[in-house]
């Protein structure tokens, strides 16, 4: 309830523990009633305790998005607390958590898992936010891959993936297919999406000032190499995507729906018509940290 006693819209945040799940969690709080979705269900409780310790409405539900029966309780949950006006799929392994079908897995069946299951129930009015990746503006996927990229729920997904790809995916691959696979899905679905009254959109950070972000920077020498590259100099951060979050959550983008919103400070422009390094100066890690 609100202060005047009304009852909240309920906000799905898939992974709201930590990092940007918890960012973005936190402030669409201000506003809705806040499902924190995480299989460490011990971690969500401290969450909205915390939450709650600034007013703010949240509770915790298990859930494993790699099992199709922990989504669907947990969303059956949800729609017991009121109107599911937002889902925001946040959750998500990098290149350094796991190898690549485990990545896959979590990352882009994991999605297509929880938008199946939560598109019967979305409120007319109601978003599904996929946070993808600029890593998924950068994949040149065949046909053959991007088709079965396009059917994630297929039961022989992962294997049929490999044999296309003639050898086992590496975990550069499971996120960077994954990601592409977010995007292309929110493009997919938009029908669907739009005959509950309800829109689905993807939302593409850049390199971002996150826990999962400064790990990926230690032990990936490519994205440090990336982060040169960008024209504004300096990583994103965790409210400027949580501002683009807010936004696509809003009545303010009514009518955006089936596309993608990067937030990358330019660097997929970059990259794409090899633009010079806007520095001239060596990579320095304390950059990153101290952007």
């Amino acid at each position: 309830m609100d202060t005047t006693g009304n009852a909240l819209p309920v906000a799905i945040v898939i992974g709201g523990s930590g990092g940007m799940g918890q960012a973005c969690a936190r402030r669409l709080a201000t506003d809705h009633l806040v499902v924190l979705a995480n299989r460490d269900v011990g971690k969500s409780e401290a969450v909205a305790r915390a939450f709650a310790e600034d007013g703010l409405h949240a509770v915790a539900i298990a859930c494993d998005v790699t099992r199709p029966e922990s989504v669907a309780e947990m969303v059956r949950r949800s729609a017991e607390l009121g109107s599911v006006d937002v889902v925001a799929l946040v959750a998500g392994l990098s290149p350094s958590m796991a190898d690549g079908r485990r990545i896959m897995h979590v990352n882009l069946v994991g999605a297509a898992t929880v938008v199946e299951v939560v598109l019967p129930v979305i409120a007319p009015g109601g978003v599904a936010v996929l946070v993808s990746s600029v890593a998924g503006h950068r994949v040149a996927a065949g046909s053959e891959v991007t088709a079965l990229l396009d059917d994630p729920l297929a039961e022989s997904f992962l294997d049929d993936l490999e044999v296309a790809l003639g050898r086992e995916l590496t975990a550069m691959e499971g996120y960077q297919f994954s990601k592409f696979g977010e995007i292309r899905m929110a493009r997919r679905l938009v029908t669907r999406f739009a005959e509950r009254g309800a829109r689905i959109v993807s939302l593409s950070p850049g390199i971002i000032e996150t826990p999962m972000g400064e790990l990926e920077f230690r032990e990936n020498p490519k994205k440090r190499a990336l982060f040169q590259r960008s024209p504004l100099a300096r990583v994103g951060t965790l409210d400027e995507i949580c501002d683009a979050m807010e936004f696509l959550c809003s009545d303010r983008a009514a009518f955006i729906t089936g596309t993608d919103l990067l937030v990358d400070g330019g660097l997929t422009s970059a990259v794409e018509f090899d633009l010079p390094d806007p520095s001239g100066k060596p990579i320095d890690a304390t950059l990153v940290r101290n952007s």
